[in-house]
């Protein structure tokens, strides 16, 4: 019998008597005066017109890389969000309403639900109505854009890929015309050299003239997409390395990936953070594409080649992901993930504690599961009844404590 694995689950256990809540059980902060009235289930304290299927699904794949169950009522909010037809819009107020015209659905709100779904696991029947969805509005190019029929851009076809992974599916044979996501990602990879150069970078889409610009929130998923994986995308199993770029050779998802990775790593070399491209903030730090790139760089060649940028995230990230809400932390879970970061230690600050407080308390934590799994691996039915034991030595212990003070009240109360 491990002693220290069994007295570590006594503890926890004798806690949770004692407690009797979960720490994470905090209430979601109210909706400003004068916004709709919030669903119980969801996360985040804003407006959810426009991001909210996006942010519950991030929180929810944040939460289950964490080891953390979430909430029954948050993934029933999610799920009864989708459309007849698999697709998601950002928000329905009315999910008892069906689908018509006037509901705009798109690939990155259902892209994003079927990563998290997935993960999750159980909603099978969910996700493959939605990847069917998303395969009935690929363009011809193999690749997606923001809303059906509209133009393919990076972004979105990142995110496709990653649901199409998450599904179990093989984004190479999804195609349209014989085109794959990836044909349509190559499309958007600019040269390291010569004309059009662009360091190797992904561009959103084509101008108007049919030209690519360097873009870097779209090569921070061009890059994951470009290794098949999705919004908590992972390292390389064997290690990896500092990725040059090059135009050599033929043009492969792989070569891309590298190219991209690349110009990112010499984007963040100064600062260690990407920089704002709104007008009139372009001075200022963009935290969500930092975070992004951290991600990338990690996925493409390991922990290693993420370390500036992740620790400057340490440093500046809190504030700004307190004021953004739980898609925000996620995103920092997430570049915390994919280079091995504590994300309950990040940079001082819990993420998963932090991104909990924003929505439905879960049904379980990776503190929960770990006294499980305590009493599980310790191989012996004696380890269970000494946890039980000792939980009702407490138990003893405390009532003794009880009467105890109750006798000495009475006796002081005497003549």
């Amino acid at each position: 019998m491990n002693i220290r694995r069994s007295a570590a689950a006594l503890a926890a256990v004798a806690a949770v008597a004692v407690i009797g809540v979960p720490a994470t059980a905090v209430a979601a902060p109210p909706a400003p005066s004068g916004a709709p009235k919030l669903p119980a289930g969801l996360y985040g304290g804003a407006d959810p017109k426009y991001d909210g299927v996006w942010r519950q699904s991030l929180a929810l794949l944040a939460q289950h890389t964490t080891g953390v169950r979430p909430a029954a009522r948050a993934v029933d909010w999610l799920t009864g969000q989708q459309c007849a037809d698999g697709a998601f819009a950002p928000f329905r107020a009315d999910p008892a309403a069906a689908c018509d015209a006037k509901v705009t659905v798109d690939t990155n709100s259902t892209g994003a639900a079927v990563q998290a779904l997935a993960a999750l696991g159980g909603h099978d029947a969910a996700t493959g109505k939605a990847v069917a969805w998303l395969k009935s509005v690929q363009n011809k190019d193999g690749g997606w854009g923001y809303t059906p029929g509209g133009p393919s851009d990076t972004n979105s076809t990142a995110v496709v890929v990653g649901a199409l992974a998450a599904a179990g599916q093989h984004p190479a044979d999804v195609r349209k015309d014989g085109k794959s996501p990836y044909d349509a990602l190559l499309a958007f990879a600019l040269p390291c050299a010569g004309d059009g150069a662009g360091q190797g970078a992904f561009a959103f889409q084509p101008d108007r003239q049919g030209k690519l610009a360097a873009n870097a929130d779209a090569t921070a998923a061009g890059v994951v997409a470009a290794l098949g994986q999705g919004l908590a995308a992972t390292p390389p199993a064997h290690g990896g390395g500092a990725a040059a770029c090059s135009d050599s050779g033929t043009a492969t998802p792989a070569r891309a990936a590298a190219n991209g990775a690349s110009y990112l790593a010499h984007a963040v070399a100064k600062n260690g953070f990407l920089t704002s491209v709104l007008p009139g903030s372009t001075s200022q730090p963009d935290f969500g594409n930092t975070a992004d790139t951290v991600v990338a760089l990690a996925a493409q060649g390991g922990a290693g080649q993420a370390r500036e940028p992740l620790q400057w995230l340490e440093g500046h990230a809190e504030s700004w992901a307190r004021q953004s809400g739980p898609a925000a932390y996620a995103q920092l879970i997430f570049a915390a993930r994919a280079t091995g970061t504590d994300p309950h230690d990040f940079g001082g600050l819990d993420l998963v504690k932090a991104l909990n407080a924003t929505g439905p308390a879960p049904q379980s934590s990776a503190t929960d599961q770990g006294v499980a799994a305590a009493v599980k691996d310790s191989g012996s039915r004696h380890t269970v009844w000494w946890v039980v034991g000792g939980v009702l030595l407490v138990v003893v212990v405390g009532a003794l404590v009880l009467v105890a003070a109750r006798r000495g009240r009475g006796a002081g109360q005497r003549p």
